[in-house]
């Protein structure tokens, strides 16, 4: 079954859940628009095959409305994947009242079987969007003798809206190893990541994880700035992650402040993007599984941050009663 029918069919099942989606047949009509669309500002290409119909480079057929429209696709189905992920993960790590009160306002049982199964939903979601993404900015390269569409994916990633590049996809794959490994509904886990693993290679971990078509993902857990695993990772709007300290380093700011005081000329140490501080991730799944996995690197660095975090605190507030005191 061609890939475009097997997306066509995937959406049409979550017709009720009303999902936003890549319009891939629609960009496919595009494209073949402009196969057959003669243009007068160049010469047609010629395949080399008897088919001359291949637009140049610079399409005013597609531009106009084929990358604006997949960029506002692209937007939505981000957007909602975040949106979805972040509450359930809030629902998997609430307690007390909190947990209670997410259980009944989204109508959920009570155990992980249903945060299980939602899990996979938005996995399954994420991916098949993903690569229907990809499928189609291929095919629009190939048709054009381009790299528009590589430039494109390049770009999408620039302003996060890069489907794979979401921390909430990092932090559901840490959620299904952390209730595969729990004692509770163990059994029914393996369903929601296939080949999903935390690696341990010369000490130093990474989330490996083999996806729908081929796709796979590879996350290394060291940490940029401190070359150490991470610890209390958040992850930038780029896409990077760090230890949360590390972060509060390189954005210039306290631990009291936090990230969100980082003023928007503050870069990433690794892409140099600016303003990617402000809304970050913490990534709490992960730091789960990390402290389950190195217990012994984990007690030593928690220790030592406890000790670094508690002096940073007693500068600032002595500062701050310098400040109110005037001198």
């Amino acid at each position: 079954m061609k890939f475009c029918k097997k997306y066509e069919e995937y959406m049409q099942g979550q017709g009720q859940k009303k999902l936003p989606g890549v319009g891939f047949k629609k960009l496919k009509k595009i494209l073949k628009r402009c196969r057959k669309q003669p243009h007068s500002h160049g010469v047609l290409v010629d395949k080399g095959n008897g088919d001359s119909s291949t637009c140049p480079q610079q399409c005013p057929v597609c531009d106009g409305t084929f990358f604006p429209s997949l960029l506002k696709e692209m937007s939505a189905v981000v957007g909602f994947f975040n949106e979805r992920a972040q509450r359930l993960l809030e629902l998997h790590l609430g307690s007390g009242f909190s947990k209670c009160f997410i259980w009944f306002k989204e109508k959920l049982r009570g155990n992980h079987g249903a945060l299980i199964q939602e899990g996979k939903d938005l996995v399954t979601y994420a991916i098949i969007n993903a690569v229907a993404m990809r499928k189609i900015l291929k095919k629009y390269d190939k048709i054009h003798y381009s790299k528009q569409g590589q430039a494109f994916k390049s770009q999408a990633q620039s302003m996060h809206i890069e489907i794979l590049q979401s921390p909430w996809l990092c932090e559901l794959m840490a959620f299904h190893i952390n209730l595969r490994e729990s004692k509770v509904d163990s059994r029914n886990a393996s369903a929601l990541f296939q080949g999903c693993s935390l690696i341990l290679n010369d000490g130093k971990p990474s989330l490996s994880c083999e996806l729908f078509d081929s796709v796979k993902l590879d996350i290394d857990l060291t940490c940029s700035i401190c070359l150490e695993t991470l610890f209390d990772p958040v992850s930038l709007t780029c896409g990077h992650i760090f230890c949360y300290m590390c972060a509060c380093k390189a954005g210039s700011v306290t631990i009291v402040d936090g990230l969100t005081a980082a003023t928007p000329k503050q870069k990433c140490p690794i892409c140099r993007q600016e303003g990617v501080y402000e809304a970050a991730v913490h990534l709490e799944e992960l730091h789960i599984l990390l402290g389950r996995s190195c217990p012994e690197y984990w007690e030593e660095r928690r220790k030592s941050e406890k000790i670094e975090r508690v002096q940073q605190t007693k500068e600032h507030w002595e500062s701050q009663c310098r400040l109110f005191m005037g001198i």
